[in-house]
């Protein structure tokens, strides 16, 4: 028998992340505005610490776990795979030359991942998606946000995520 509600259960684990962060955060603050010397500094780094944590909390809980949609997606060191009953792949970061998010005739949100001529489908409610959000932060310049509001609310136009810099050789 469970005193809390299972949507408020959901919501809790959801957040737990930022709960734990705004913990820190405050116990931090508490140590540097209560204490003297070296627990004063150390309550500072604390705090600048839980905020650190609430904020990466905060992304991680906009990103709506996968889920309804069609396949599975696994990363495993730099290789995206996903598999499918029909369209599955895999693509590499390394040879990843564009990363997008469109919308599928079905009007749902869709990660496209180009590597050279060919194009890797993914929705983005497939079981385990939200590990492409992971792999997007050993892209530089990658726009973490821009995926999150696309991936949330699937755009009218294509959203370009990251696509990888031209290197001239002269």
């Amino acid at each position: 028998m469970s005193f809390v509600r299972p949507d408020a259960s959901v919501a809790l684990a959801r957040y737990r992340e930022a709960l734990v962060g705004g913990s820190v955060l405050l116990l931090g603050l508490w140590w540097a505005w209560g204490s003297l010397g070296l627990i004063k500094w150390m309550g500072l780094v604390l705090a600048a610490f839980g905020a650190l944590i609430l904020w990466s909390g905060l992304r991680h809980a906009r990103i709506r776990a996968g889920h309804g949609g069609v396949g599975v997606v696994q990363v495993d060191e730099r290789q995206i795979t996903y598999l499918a009953p029909i369209g599955g792949g895999f693509a590499s970061l390394d040879d990843v030359q564009r990363i997008e998010i469109t919308k599928d005739r079905a009007g749902m949100a869709v990660w496209s991942l180009r590597t050279g001529s060919d194009i890797l489908f993914i929705p983005a409610r497939a079981e385990g998606a939200e590990a492409l959000f992971d792999a997007l932060t050993a892209l530089s310049g990658a726009d973490i946000d821009a995926a999150i509001r696309a991936a949330n609310a699937p755009p009218n136009e294509t959203v370009v995520i990251w696509k990888r810099p031209v290197v001239s050789l002269h």
